[in-house]
């Protein structure tokens, strides 16, 4: 009964659509080739596996809560992806960081990190999802106490750094190779400090030194592409921040990698969205970390607010979703951490689906004649037009709960597997 009520809502809405000369059944079909790579550390508050109590610490990012059931080893980890994975619609790719690596309970730091202590990663990777994507660990350890990192004037503490990245870059490459599609690598820093520094240029200097050491090895794109994120500013790093966005933006335009765009990481005001155009016409590809910043970078859970919309509405209207890497970061223990990552999810589709569901030639038929009335009236037109229902149909045709089934599932799921963890 309800599958029925579902299509027959779904064929009213593609009528509706029609008549704005928009193809629903096209447009479901675009959606199935677009994925999320969805965050691991989601699932354990960003603690990692390098020791049994592994937490979250330094780095200038911060978890709050402790709801029942976090992630306490890969099995687990991948349970959970799975489980949200099938509340999903589409076929969705995994970002790991460096400290989600199996260890077999021996120390090992992250100067010594090996594919081989990804290798499951890689074998569950090719039943489950559309890829692996990848990034170092630059928090969490004692050697990065001071701030400083790969922008270290300590000798031994930049070389050790720089020796993770070297080795995450094999690890993304084996990724690449094993699962045959490229493995996206982002390198971000927390570097920077407190109060106002007086050597600006010379921790920037170091950093760019480092850099230009971890990518002197080239290694095809056929297996690799790589990012460098920028932020504003972190807990700790409130004054200055090593990698900012002018730094790493000249850094990737010189060295041919790819920015990294999160929604958190500028100020309150700034919309993302406007950045991607400007990007994309001087760089091949981008990588985009989607969160929903309160007041600024918490990285909640992403809703279907307007920055979302406007995000996913420039990438359909430049049509660069081909050249765009969709990553999500947010991170939430407060709540149940299935339902965080399905809830982000969905939302960051529900933008995709509306903004593939916009007439863009009429649209740009009014704009480009001047007729700015018939533009404004029509995107007011299509905030009432029928999304939901095609929405639902898209769930109800790629095997995914429709949205009055997700609240069940996700806590069926807690009352019978996250509730019953230690």
């Amino acid at each position: 009964m309800e599958e029925n009520i579902h299509v027959r809502s779904y064929e009213t809405a593609r009528q509706q659509y029609a008549e704005l000369g928009v193809d629903t059944d096209a447009v479901l079909e675009a959606m199935k080739h677009v994925p999320l790579s969805l965050h691991c550390w989601q699932g354990d508050d960003v603690g990692g596996f390098e020791t049994e109590d592994a937490e979250l610490s330094g780095g200038g990012i911060q978890v709050t809560g402790n709801f029942p059931g976090k992630a306490r080893n890969p099995d687990e980890l991948k349970a959970d992806i799975q489980k949200a994975f099938s509340l999903i619609p589409g076929t969705h790719r995994v970002n790991l960081h460096a400290v989600y690596g199996e260890f077999g309970g021996r120390a090992v730091d992250r100067d010594q990190i090996e594919p081989e202590h990804f290798s499951s990663w890689a074998d569950w990777a090719k039943e489950h999802t559309a890829g692996l994507d990848f990034n170092g660990t630059f928090f969490s350890h004692p050697k990065a106490d001071s701030g400083y990192t790969l922008s270290s004037k300590d000798k031994g503490i930049r070389a050790f750094w720089i020796e993770h990245a070297k080795r995450c870059r094999s690890i993304g490459e084996y990724f690449g190779k094993e699962l045959g599609t490229p493995t996206v690598l982002n390198l971000w820093v927390p570097d920077g400090s407190k109060d106002v520094p007086v050597d600006r240029m010379g921790f920037r200097a170091v950093l760019r030194q480092s850099l230009d050491d971890i990518f002197s090895q080239e290694i095809s794109p056929k297996y690799l592409k790589e990012s460098i994120e920028t932020k504003l500013f972190g807990i700790g790093s409130e004054a200055y921040v090593v990698g900012s966005h002018e730094f790493y933006l000249s850094y990737a335009l010189q060295a041919g990698k790819m920015i990294c765009l999160d929604l958190g990481h500028f100020h309150p005001t700034e919309l993302i969205a406007d950045k991607i155009s400007s990007v994309l016409l001087f760089q091949d590809e981008l990588l985009l970390h989607v969160s929903r910043p309160m007041r600024w970078d918490s990285d909640h859970i992403v809703v279907l607010n307007d920055d979302i919309y406007a995000l996913f509405q420039e990438l359909v209207r430049c049509e660069v979703l081909n050249r765009v890497h969709i990553g999500l970061d947010f991170f939430d223990g407060s709540v149940n951490r299935i339902g965080a990552w399905v809830t982000g999810s969905r939302a960051s589709l529900k933008a995709l689906l509306f903004a593939f569901l916009e007439p863009r030639k009429l649209l740009l038929e009014y704009e480009e004649s001047g007729n700015y009335y018939a533009r404004l009236a029509l995107l007011e037109q299509l905030k009432s037009m029928p999304f939901g229902a095609v929405w639902d149909y898209y769930c109800l045709t790629s095997s995914a709960a429709t949205e009055n089934k997700v609240i069940g599932e996700v806590l069926d799921y807690e009352h019978n597997v996250l509730r019953r963890r230690g």
